[in-house]
């Protein structure tokens, strides 16, 4: 038998376990009450103040690495709420951290509006001629608050499952790879899954579709620069044309996607731009053409690449002139294809369903736009997610960066409860141990802006990484 003292001290710790197992039970049944109905009942109360931050955001378009004023008032907001937030990343980006320890889920938006003229007529017209949020984004960052104002909210209340949220706030994702910039900034560190969503005006309002793999294509912009030599066009004999020249290599382009790859596959090269000569009377010097290139896997865009740079001197050397390119990777960086984890796009799938209704979760066909929430999903398993705001009563029916674009703001609760949800039932279906409270990390003020998250280039950017491998672009 043990002696009576060694009985006490039995009990006690006994008593201590069971108090600890007790607690930790009640803690996670609790925190399991915020199921996805009481979710989206509070996003619902939120849709006026949500509908209200889009429209704020609306008025102050910035351009990408100049988001000054966004940030000010999305950084008033976390501070109102109590939100602990680092800063800067890629020049004016920043990450808002809600809950503690592990796992760890971030949720992305972006920040940055197009150089669009927005016609007449908008009450809450943008304020900056010559910059719009034609992409949606205003309404991203709204629906983001949203989320960050429920999360918070729930935390509060001890609502939360064990684990810690990120809210990144990004900037230029219009072509300047402000993801790529964050990751390589440190924004991502310790982050074990992440998830996105982008507004679509071609899908039913309200609706949510993504898909497992490629989601939407890889991107990268060229500009053909083509030399001749001028001359009154009364005297063409005595010039070289570059006109002619350009205009046939134009031409054979198009047999690139048409003629050189897979029927199968999914590739465009599309010419968007031309410029010649002034006069009507002169044959220029010069004629430069630009466009893009997009594929869903990088080997087909790197095919087609190829093609354009084999093709570009050899057709104008037909023509007796020169022809040289330029990938233009300063001013706008190759954006790698999208491709979202199966088991995250799946999870994504079904937390929408719980949400929103099987009807309104589908499986989404691929785009050929880009998008650099692509640099995520090669760092940590993502997933992608449209959602659905074509709406014909609400003149929600123009394209992405159309002047004439708007969204159906009735569906911005049912984002930011979906961003919402999607964060704590990850916490709930992927918990592990609890950590180091990831808060404390927080505080620590971001890492001094330096060539790698200024947001004036990507670093390497002649090359694109892809596991071990690197291919030159």
């Amino acid at each position: 038998l043990m002696p009576p003292h060694h009985t006490i001290w039995k009990g006690a710790i006994m008593a201590a376990l069971l108090f600890a197992v007790t607690a930790v039970f009640l803690a996670m049944s609790h925190a399991q009450s915020l199921s996805p109905e009481e979710i989206m009942k509070r996003a619902e109360a939120l849709q006026g103040w949500i509908t209200e931050q889009r429209r704020e955001f609306h008025k102050t378009p910035e351009p990408g690495f100049a988001e000054l004023k966004t940030r000010s008032r999305i950084m008033r907001f976390l501070e109102n709420h109590n939100i602990i937030y680092r800063y800067p990343y890629a020049k004016t980006g920043l990450v808002a951290y809600i809950g503690s320890g592990k796992p760890v889920v971030a949720l992305r938006t972006d920040m940055d509006a197009l150089p669009i003229q927005e016609p007449e007529g908008v009450l809450y017209k943008s304020q900056d001629d010559g910059w719009m949020h034609a992409c949606g984004h205003d309404g991203h960052m709204a629906m983001a608050l949203g989320a960050a104002k429920l999360l918070k909210e729930a935390e509060e209340k001890g609502e939360l499952p064990p684990g810690s949220i990120r809210i990144f706030f990004q900037p230029a994702e219009e072509g300047g790879a402000g993801g790529d910039l964050m990751i390589r900034g440190g924004a991502l560190e310790d982050t074990e899954a992440a998830f996105a969503m982008h507004v679509m005006p071609h899908l039913p309002s309200g609706s949510v579709h993504t898909r497992p793999g490629t989601i939407m294509a890889g991107a990268l912009s060229f500009r053909v620069t083509v030399t001749g030599r001028g001359g009154h066009a009364a005297m063409p004999h005595l010039n070289v044309d570059a006109v002619v020249a350009a205009a046939g290599l134009i031409s054979a382009l198009q047999t690139v996607v048409s003629r050189e790859t897979s029927p199968l596959g999914s590739g465009v090269l599309s010419i968007t731009m031309l410029r010649a000569g002034d006069a009507y009377n002169v044959i220029p010097d010069e004629v430069m053409f630009g466009g893009t290139i997009r594929g869903l896997t990088h080997e087909h865009l790197m095919f087609m690449k190829q093609r354009l740079e084999e093709m570009a001197p050899t057709v104008a050397a037909a023509y007796g002139c020169n022809a040289t390119v330029d990938w233009r990777l300063a001013e706008q960086p190759y954006y790698p294809p999208t491709v979202n984890d199966e088991r995250m796009a799946s999870f994504a799938l079904q937390t929408a369903a719980s949400l929103l209704g099987e009807e309104q979760s589908q499986v989404a066909e691929p785009l050929m736009t880009g998008e650099d929430f692509a640099f995520f999903c090669r760092k940590v398993p993502c997933a992608l997610l449209f959602l659905g705001i074509r709406n014909e009563s609400a003149g929600a029916v123009h394209a992405l960066h159309s002047p004439k674009f708007t969204l159906d703001e009735s569906v911005l609760h049912k984002g930011a409860a979906l961003h919402a949800t999607i964060a704590v039932e990850y916490l709930k279906a992927f918990a592990t141990k609890p950590s180091s409270d990831t808060k404390a990390a927080a505080l620590k003020p971001a890492p001094a802006a330096t060539a790698a998250n200024s947001g004036s280039s990507a670093d390497d950017v002649d090359e694109y990484e892809d596991g071990d491998e690197k291919d030159e672009l």
